[in-house]
C-alpha cells in the first residue's frame, strides 16, 4: 500500500487472526498450523497450486468449515460458525435464475432492502440492470452483481475465492479496477484466492504463498495505486519472486 492509501478508506475492516491453525480431511493434512495476522482493511492475496488449501482456507475464516486444530477471530470473536460479518464471492456467480437482479442482491430481505440493494448496485455500476434476469447477463456483469450483493450488508471481511478466473481478460481487468476501487472506499479486509501472480501482485498490499500445508512466502506489495496491469520492472520482479516459491 502506498503511504496514505489508508487514510482515504473508511474504517470498516475487521482484523483477522490465525493461530496454530490446522485442517486434515482423514488422513490428509490440508493446512498445518498457520499463524497469521491479516490486518484491518489488507487486502491480501494468496497464491498456490491447486489442492494446497487456499479455499479450505477461506472456508475456515468464513465458518463454512471447523478447524482440526487452533483458533481463528475475526475482528477479535472466535469463528465457530458462519459470520454475519463475512462474506464469500466463488468464481461461479451462483445468482438465483429465478430471482431478479434486485432481488438477487438483496436476497436477504433486510429492513429496507430495495433501498440498500440499488445502492449496492449503483456501486458496482449496474444500476440500470436490477429488473433484469440474471440469464441475459454477461459473465462479468453477473460477478458484479454477485459482489454487489456480497458488498450489501457492508461486511468486514471480504473473501475472493478465484472470483475472475472465468472471465475474459479485457473483462478480467475492469473487475480489478471495480474491486479496488470500492475496497478503496469502504475499507473491508479482503483476502483474495488466485492462480494468478500478475492479478495477486496488481491488486494486493500483501501476497501469500502456501505450499505443503504451509506459508512459503510472506511478501509485502510496496507499488503506489492506482496500479495498472501493463508490467514495469518492479511488478515482474515481484512476480518471479512469488513464481520461485509457488
Amino acid at each position: 500500500m502506498a503511504p496514505g492509501d489508508l487514510d482515504t478508506r473508511s474504517p470498516g475492516g475487521q482484523d483477522v487472526r490465525l493461530d496454530g491453525l490446522s485442517k486434515s480431511f482423514g488422513e490428509r493434512c490440508v493446512l498445518s498450523e498457520l499463524d497469521l495476522t491479516i490486518p484491518s482493511g489488507q487486502l491480501l492475496a494468496i497464491v498456490g497450486r491447486s489442492g494446497c488449501g487456499k479455499s479450505t482456507l477461506l472456508r475456515l475464516i468464513a465458518g463454512l468449515d471447523r478447524p482440526t486444530s487452533g483458533t481463528i477471530a475475526v475482528g477479535g470473536a472466535k469463528v465457530e460458525s458462519l459470520q454475519s460479518n463475512v462474506r464469500l464471492l466463488f468464481q461461479d456467480a451462483r445468482l438465483l435464475p429465478w430471482h431478479r437482479v434486485l432481488s438477487n442482491v438483496g436476497i436477504a430481505r433486510t429492513k429496507g432492502w430495495r433501498e440498500t440493494a440499488a445502492k449496492a448496485l449503483a456501486d458496482v455500476g449496474l444500476a440500470d440492470r436490477s429488473k433484469d434476469w440474471p440469464a441475459v447477463l454477461s459473465g462479468g456483469q453477473a460477478q458484479r452483481v454477485a459482489l454487489a450483493r456480497a458488498l450489501v450488508s457492508r461486511p468486514g471481511v471480504l473473501l475472493l475465492d478465484e472470483p475472475f478466473g472465468a472471465l475474459d481478460a479485457l473483462t478480467r481487468m475492469e473487475m480489478h479496477r471495480l474491486l479496488e476501487r470500492i475496497w478503496r472506499e469502504h475499507g473491508f479486509t479482503t483476502v483474495l484466492i488466485t492462480h494468478d501472480v500478475a492479478e495477486a501482485v496488481a491488486l494486493a498490499d500483501r501476497v501469500l504463498v502456501i505450499r505443503d500445508g504451509g506459508i512459503a512466502l510472506d511478501m509485502p506489495v510496496d507499488l503506489p495505486r492506482p496500479r495498472r496491469e501493463a508490467a514495469d520492472t518492479a511488478a515482474v520482479a515481484l512476480q518471479a519472486r512469488i513464481l520461485e516459491e509457488v
